[in-house]
């Protein structure tokens, strides 16, 4: 399938498709306005990313009409800058400010009586208790961003191309005695100087690459990054990583590889990592229950005798974040969809031994699905040499 990259940013129809699907979601749940806080879902409306500190940023869609973004003064300079699309902005001065002049106030005015408004599960309080009329508990914004336009498709491609390249050269130049420090300072360099390269407007607000390995051990315990002085060692397994944003829009690939030789304790869980790979693979289509593919991944972990060294579920999306809804969980019971987005990450966890797990970030297709980050992963592949 072949997609091409893009990291330019949305064009104003782009942002009118996506304003589009939250009001066809509006009308069926019968609102009248619709509250996104979550800078993410901001990021997807505009194109505006920012910090989160103490001045709110909240977008108001009414049914009809702009979309409203309430701001503070000090940003309209910066939001102009960035965003896409029609957008109104309604400024307030700064936070805190008077009775009467306060970001409340502004965003109250925007309501007509007696609406029907939708607010994200995440709201914060002080947001939700401005809210006038009939709340309604409803994270629509999230729900339209798991299917991913065809513009969202080409710049996860873009992000991914970045990671595989990254992930290819610290495998390339994998030793003994290799530092996490020097692989994270190098390879996240390597990766966000092409994209700053590429395109020298790169909002850096929201462009954050992680480049990481685990020795063997620690590779068994998979989010610890604890000290920058660990370094690879002959033999495995040893997991590495690259995943995050390049300007606004996510990717994830990881490998278990091992230096010199593999340990025979861990032929055997690399093997069934492999085959529980294989049946994510073989599941993850549209019309499955995401619910269902996980319990069958689990169950292959599960019937090799690994079921005390799961620690996580098989997938999770990438959007304009690199860990975001749908997810390929146990418990979540919808239906994949072409155009989602996964990661496909069974892992086995061995105390004493070490992690095996394989990343990469998939799309499902009308016939299937396909890696956006194709790499090497046999055992054989995944053993290198030790130069000299």
């Amino acid at each position: 399938m072949n997609i091409d990259p893009v990291f330019t940013f949305p064009e104003p129809e782009e942002m009118d498709l996506r304003l589009a699907r939250v009001r066809a979601e509006m009308i069926k749940l019968g609102l009248d306005y619709y509250v996104a806080q979550c800078p993410d879902n901001v990021f997807y409306l505009t194109n505006f990313a920012n910090y989160v500190h103490e001045r709110p940023f909240i977008i108001i869609i009414p049914i009809t009409g702009r979309l409203k973004f309430i701001v503070p003064k000090l940003e309209i300079p910066h939001v102009t800058a960035r965003k896409v699309g029609e957008v109104d902005l309604v400024e307030y001065f700064e936070f805190p400010a008077p009775a009467g002049r306060t970001w409340a106030d502004r965003f109250k005015d925007q309501f007509q009586p007696g609406g029907r408004v939708g607010v994200e599960s995440i709201c914060p309080l002080q947001v939700y208790e401005e809210v006038p009329g009939t709340t309604v508990r409803t994270d629509i914004v999230d729900d339209v961003r798991q299917v991913k336009t065809a513009f969202e498709i080409s710049r996860i491609k873009y992000s991914s191309d970045l990671a595989v390249e990254g992930l290819g050269s610290l495998l390339a130049n994998a030793r003994p005695g290799r530092t996490l420090m020097d692989v994270s300072s190098s390879i996240s360099g390597q990766m966000m100087l092409q994209a700053l390269k590429d395109m020298p407007n790169t909002n850096m607000l929201c462009s954050k690459v992680a480049a990481v390995f685990q020795p063997p051990e620690i590779s068994d315990d998979p989010h610890n990054f604890t000290d920058i002085n660990v370094a690879m060692t002959e033999g495995g397994p040893h997991v590495c990583i690259i995943n995050g944003t390049i300007n606004g829009y996510g990717t994830e690939v990881e490998r278990t590889f091992f230096l010199g030789h593999v340990p025979e304790v861990a032929k055997k869980p690399y093997e069934v990592m492999m085959e529980a790979r294989a049946k994510a693979y073989e599941l993850a289509v549209p019309g499955n229950v995401m619910h269902d593919v996980d319990e069958a991944v689990n169950n292959v972990l599960k019937k090799a005798g690994y079921e005390d060294n799961l620690l996580h579920r098989t997938g999770h999306s990438i959007g304009v974040t690199g860990h975001e809804a749908p997810f390929l969980a146990e418990g979540y019971h919808r239906e994949i969809e072409p155009g989602m987005f996964f990661t496909i990450e069974p892992g086995i966890y061995l105390p004493g031994v070490g992690g095996f797990r394989h990343s990469d970030t998939v799309m499902t297709t009308d016939k299937g699905n396909v890696s956006m980050t194709p790499m090497a992963d046999s055992l054989e592949e995944m053993t290198l040499p030790i130069k000299e």
